[in-house]
């Protein structure tokens, strides 16, 4: 049976929970059997203004998030939405840390493991000008967001850019499923090692938590 997996993008009022931030927006969105199969999307009040630098890039207001649903109801929604799938954000590092903080002060566990688009396409897509959302997705043309930095649209064309390196993994390398363990052992493999690995996983045709 396919694997469902959750794309998750936050927009933020900084960089990080550690010095004060707090989440403003989450997007996600499941995958499953290679297509998209459902959407979650909500803006969320934690009680903070949102900083000029960031409405400019976004186009979130305060006034937006003080109208929005509780950020505590939100993440409760959010990890109903997700259930038990595991987790894929492009630049993990930074949406993980907004995941958990955000799930703790709503009293819900935050046990999902993460992979991240970002160093997977850095190991499958060395030849890319940038690993960026916008310019990977733009290298491998495909679709594009209607409203860049905005948490749904990012993790649609996450989605999309997980799609096609599960696709690839399959084309190229005879994987049957790209699943979420796979991803996760490849995105630690040393870039120079990964055409080794990508052989032997494909002469194989095994995955990786079988090892």
């Amino acid at each position: 049976m396919p694997q469902r997996i959750a794309i998750l993008d936050f927009e933020t009022t900084g960089m990080s929970p550690a010095h004060g931030a707090r989440a403003a927006e989450v997007g996600l969105v499941l995958i499953e059997g290679g297509r998209i199969v459902d959407r979650y999307q909500s803006l969320m009040n934690a009680g903070q203004h949102m900083p000029w630098n960031i409405t400019q890039l976004t186009g979130i207001t305060s006034a937006m998030l003080q109208t929005a649903p509780p950020a505590e109801a939100v993440m409760r929604e959010a990890a109903a939405f997700v259930g038990k799938a595991p987790l894929v954000a492009h630049n993990a590092s930074f949406d993980s840390k907004f995941w958990v903080e955000e799930l703790q002060r709503a009293g819900c566990e935050a046990l999902h493991p993460f992979a991240c688009t970002v160093l997977l396409s850095r190991r499958l897509y060395p030849e890319a000008p940038s690993h960026s959302l916008g310019r990977i997705v733009r290298h491998l043309d495909l679709p594009p967001a209607d409203k860049a930095h905005r948490a749904l649209a990012d993790a649609e064309m996450t989605a999309h850019l997980l799609l096609r390196m599960q696709a690839d993994l399959q084309r190229r390398w005879h994987i049957p499923e790209a699943n979420h363990a796979l991803l996760q052992q490849l995105q630690t493999c040393p870039k120079k090692q990964m055409g080794m690995l990508l052989q032997r996983l494909a002469d194989a045709h095994i995955q990786p938590a079988l090892f």
